[in-house]
């Protein structure tokens, strides 16, 4: 079961519905015109009316298209500081594992001050694009050094604040990082503020379920093995057993290097190794999964995990493209994470996908269905798994979902001329200029005309980190 608390945290809860009232809205995958929708005191929709007109206490979404909102399924918080930062070439042929390095350096100065300053920053942008809630992949446990703090979960309470002070839905994944490769080398560097042993790890989860009672009601707590490089096989089972039924995240067949030591240590590509060795099912979100081969794509299918794609970070990062046409062909669930948050940008995500596949398969609207133009596919997917990857009712305009929700400006320039699918074709490839006009997120209004509630109190707080960190 998950590990939601049962109080009701919505800072405006009241003990009546309150409703929004929309022109346009996309409901249970059909374009519907006036749509009426309640929301209940606990931040869920308790009615969708449709063709129903206003009433005079509602909120009237003039010029607005209402959308289920989508999930980030994977996210580093902390990462958004190093931005930009990352550029330039440091060796003749730079790569994630170069990358990699600059990163753990990085980390090395970050405080839980700084955490919660830089993630509640990178949680506010994600509102601002479009993201109602986040899967975020924390491994970042302990003081400079590796020193453990007297609080062994002040860092994962950071997150759990930075959350809050943004409003967006939170599931908290504390990753289980035991090695510093295959071989079980020892942990080095910026690795040691990741480590945890067996035991550690089961009673970081332990203390955080306790605090889950200071959570929102929509909050989820999951777990992570962090990847076959940095979990061993005992490692893995623990992680996966600690919380039944919750959500199961974990790293795996990102790089083409990561593969072949894979081979080499165990004689089975990752995915393959992973299937044979876990219960692998609709609660595991299988980050990446960039390399895989014929019958790895169709075992993963077969599993009814969700493949996490980071298309933004992937294409920075240089891993390489994962093979999403066959994916879709065999029926397989996924959904888009801002990773690294080098850019947070849904539409981006969506259209660096696509455009992807383009490359490949050199012809056009490759993630596309008779039904459903390429923009709608591609949104329907990202809905579908980022919800299932999450392990949250979310993704759909239905009684009883989460009210994660988040409206187009059609009034805009690129979105004035078009309707139904075409509204999401524009904004996912054709909108110059953020179209995104109002978030919400478990019922919390987050965004208000394109615009966080608290953006300038956000930004100066991560402004002074930023000057902190980087002098």
């Amino acid at each position: 079961m998950y590990i939601h608390i049962v109080s009701c945290r919505r800072s405006h809860c009241v003990s009546t519905v309150e409703y929004l009232h929309a022109e346009h809205a996309l409901v249970e995958g059909v374009w519907r015109s006036r749509v009426r929708v309640g929301i209940d005191a606990a931040g869920r929709i308790a009615s969708v009316d449709c063709d129903s007109p206003a009433q005079p206490d509602d909120q009237r979404l003039t010029q607005r298209v209402l959308l289920p909102a989508a999930a980030n399924l994977h996210s580093h918080a902390f990462q958004r500081a190093m931005a930009g930062r990352t550029e330039q070439r440091h060796a003749q042929r730079d790569s994630f594992w170069s990358w990699r390095s600059q990163m753990y350096r990085f980390v090395e100065r970050m405080t839980p001050e700084d955490l919660q300053a830089i993630a509640a920053y990178a949680y506010m942008e994600m509102l601002e694009t479009g993201f109602a809630a986040v899967a975020e992949f924390h491994y970042l446990h302990h003081g400079p050094e590796g020193r453990p703090y007297d609080d062994p979960g002040c860092m994962s309470a950071a997150i759990i604040a930075a959350a809050s002070e943004a409003g967006i839905g939170l599931t908290h994944l504390p990753v289980l990082y035991q090695r510093g490769g295959l071989a079980d080398e020892p942990v080095t560097g910026g690795q040691r503020r990741f480590r945890s042993s067996l035991d550690g790890y089961a009673a970081l989860i332990g203390q955080l379920q306790s605090r889950w009672r200071e959570a929102p009601a929509d909050a989820v707590l999951g777990v992570a093995p962090h990847s076959l490089r940095a979990v061993d096989a005992n490692g893995l089972t623990l992680a996966a057993g600690l919380l039944p039924g919750a959500p199961v995240h974990l790293h795996i067949a990102e790089q083409t290097a990561e593969v072949e030591a894979v081979q080499a240590a165990t004689g089975q590509r990752p995915v393959a190794y992973l299937l044979d060795r876990a219960e692998v099912d609709a609660g595991w979100c299988l980050v990446h999964a960039t390399h895989l081969d014929d019958a790895e794509l169709a075992g993963l299918a077969r599993s009814g995990a969700t493949v996490g794609l980071a298309p933004i970070t992937e294409a920075n990062l240089g891993d390489g493209l994962f093979r999403a046409a066959e994916a879709a062909n065999r029926g397989q669930r996924w959904g888009v994470g801002s990773d690294s948050n080098v850019r947070i940008d849904l539409p981006g995500e969506l259209r660096t996908l696509e455009y992807g596949q383009r490359l490949i398969e050199r012809r056009r609207c490759v993630l596309a269905d008779a039904r459903r133009s390429t923009g709608r596919w591609l949104f329907d997917q990202a809905c579908a798994g980022g919800a299932a990857a999450l392990g949250r009712d979310c993704g759909r305009l239905a009684v009883g979902q989460w009210a994660d929700l988040v409206t187009l400006d059609t009034g805009s320039i690129d979105l004035c001329a078009t309707k139904g699918d075409g509204w999401l074709d524009a904004w996912l490839f054709g909108a110059a200029r953020p179209v995104v006009a109002e978030v919400w997120s478990a019922g919390r209004p987050a965004v208000v005309a394109g615009r966080h509630r608290r953006r300038d109190a956000l930004t100066a707080a991560y402004r002074q980190t930023l000057q902190r960190l980087t002098t």
